[in-house]
């Protein structure tokens, strides 16, 4: 086998290795993920309250 072909086939099955890899991580991932419940708002304070102005 010529070099070029040895470094080919090297660079084919370290994307291959990747790509599985990175498929794995992603099924684990949105197997696992659990949604966040929607943020309430904070309600607002009824009394007013005067903001320092400090420049």
């Amino acid at each position: 086998m010529s070099l070029t072909m040895i470094i080919a086939m090297l660079i084919c099955s370290w994307l291959a290795v990747a790509a599985a890899m990175l498929w794995g991580v992603l099924r684990i991932t949105r197997r696992h993920h659990h949604p966040a419940p929607p943020a309430t708002a904070p309600e607002a304070d009824e009394t007013r309250s005067q903001h320092a102005n400090a420049h």
